[in-house]
């Protein structure tokens, strides 16, 4: 009697557990998203923008045949700096698709491992009347109904969290 109390315990921590990991990487996705729209260095970035637009307008504005010497070397300043913010930025980019790539990959370990620990155990109970056209979806490859409630299985678990985390994401970032 103990032990099944206590397992029916574990159940009950289990499927927040999995919505909070899931939620979890959700946030990751936001903060890297709004990482990458902002820059990771926008100031950097701004002033460097600046100093160019400055060498072009100084560039523009020496236009006598005395001083072409000065405005060519002043627009190939400006070009050297061009490179070095393409140069920046791409250095940037990089790091966002490693980031990226990085946080797919741990995220796609963690299903497999909440997959595998949980396949054939139920991670959460619902009353059948709240589901009643779905029971044998949601209860898929868990132990069916028991005492009139719905077990819930790890794979619909899973993609009726990552679906509301989404969604409150989507919500949040508008």
């Amino acid at each position: 009697m103990g032990e099944e109390a206590t397992q029916e315990h574990q159940w009950s921590i289990a499927a927040p557990l999995i919505f909070l990991i899931i939620a979890i990487f959700q946030f990751a996705y936001y903060w890297l998203d709004h990482l990458k729209k902002d820059g990771f260095d926008h100031a950097k970035e701004i002033q460097m923008h600046g100093e160019i637009k400055q060498l072009l307008k100084e560039a523009s504005s020496l236009s006598q045949p005395s001083t072409f010497a000065q405005a060519a070397k002043l627009r190939r300043l400006a070009a050297s700096k061009e490179k070095e913010l393409a140069k920046y930025r791409n250095l940037h980019n990089k790091d966002y698709v490693l980031y990226s790539k990085l946080l797919l990959i741990s995220k796609y370990v963690t299903y497999i491992v909440l997959v595998l620990w949980f396949w054939r155990a139920p991670v959460a109970c619902i009353p059948r009347q709240l589901v009643q056209p779905f029971e044998r979806l949601l209860s898929w490859r868990t132990t069916g109904a028991q005492n009139n409630d719905v077990m819930i299985g790890i794979i619909s678990w899973l993609i009726v969290s990552a679906r509301v985390c989404r969604f409150v994401r989507r919500a949040y970032s508008k």
